[in-house]
């Protein structure tokens, strides 16, 4: 008895001497912003939902309240609005979506007259394609002041589109640059939700996203926050919840009965997302912002390596993120430049 004593006392004599205190908080590291768009720049957007940059060092600002895409110059000095407001091919109107690929060709999904629509501009912002999802738009989720629908979700490879629509019995449908769609990764997750259709789906809507270093990601943004893994040919390698005390608040105030929301003709499920933005890192390394200031970094493997806050003019919530091929992270809102080794 004595032994085990003497045992416990030298364990948590370790545990002191380790810098460790008993009920400690888990670490957070602060990451601070080592540039971005001066303030004459950044002023212009009304609402910047995205900010990304090309390999040619220019940068692309898409505004979604003021249905614009703008290109901003390697030195960040000026920025002119490449992509204008209107319902006509090479316009934008009601855009929720936007994704950039290295050569500096980008996508951007909008909604004309009630049609979800993707067009594609090339590396000199003139439309170069573009199609319209079959339907009308269905919203599936509530964000801030919008509804958005699956097309909002869209990733870019430069050959391929890749978008969220759970109503086709998929996760993610992969369309290629004139609208056919290739093929469906991922089946649904089980909800407890089957018998009310438009809650189940709102419940299985995700970000998809492609893993530099192979594969794909899924991230569930409503209901119980979680991602799944696949490899290039769709097939799923894990499954991964997302838990955190940051967020044991937000889960628990999750309602067991969900209010709706009428928006245009039809009544929808008022579901707003638990997770606003991520990203894959150069290293395959899955990047979540939540809904709260906090973001959970995931490695490849799929276990949690860092929680992080972003810091710039105050701690910010993430509502895009983006890395560069220096590895640099690009945050909205604000447009910040960020080091993830810098603490």
């Amino acid at each position: 008895m004595r032994f085990a004593f003497r045992a416990l006392a030298f364990l948590f004599l370790l545990f002191i001497a380790s810098g460790a205190q008993p009920g400690a908080a888990i670490r957070v590291d602060i990451l601070r912003s080592v540039g971005g768009l001066p303030p004459h720049v950044a002023g212009l957007f009304e609402e910047p939902a995205a900010f990304q940059q090309a390999a040619s060092g220019y940068y692309f600002v898409f505004d979604r309240r003021g249905h614009a895409v703008y290109l901003v110059d390697p030195d960040r000095a000026n920025a002119r609005r490449v992509v204008e407001i209107g319902e006509e091919p090479g316009r934008i109107i009601q855009p929720s979506g936007f994704d950039l690929a290295a050569d500096g060709s980008f996508v951007v999904a909008d909604v004309p007259r009630g049609q979800e629509r993707i067009q594609i501009f090339g590396p000199g912002a003139l439309r170069t394609g573009g199609f319209f999802i079959a339907g009308r738009a269905r919203p599936q989720i509530i964000f801030g002041n919008f509804a958005l629908s699956g097309i909002s979700s869209l990733q870019y490879t430069g050959d391929s589109v890749l978008v969220s629509e759970p109503e086709h019995d998929g996760l993610i449908t992969e369309y290629s640059a004139a609208g056919a769609a290739r093929r469906i990764i991922g089946r649904l997750r089980d909800t407890g939700y089957d018998q009310e259709p438009d809650l189940h789906l709102a419940m299985n809507t995700g970000l998809p996203l492609v893993d530099p270093t192979g594969g794909f990601f899924y991230v569930f943004v409503t209901g119980q926050p979680m991602f799944r893994k696949y490899d290039a040919t769709g097939r799923l390698l894990f499954e991964r919840h997302i838990e955190g005390r940051e967020i044991d608040d937000l889960l628990a105030a999750q309602p067991k009965k969900w209010p709706t929301r009428r928006v245009e003709d039809r009544e929808v499920p008022f579901v707003q997302p638990l997770i606003r933005a991520a990203a894959v890192d150069p290293q395959g390394q899955l990047w979540i912002s939540m809904a709260v200031p906090y973001t959970y970094v995931y490695d490849a493997q799929g276990d949690k390596a860092r929680t992080v806050q972003f810091s710039a003019a105050g701690i910010i919530s993430p509502t895009s993120l983006f890395f560069t091929r220096t590895g640099r992270i690009l945050v909205t809102p604000g447009c910040y430049e960020f080091d993830p080794d810098r603490r």
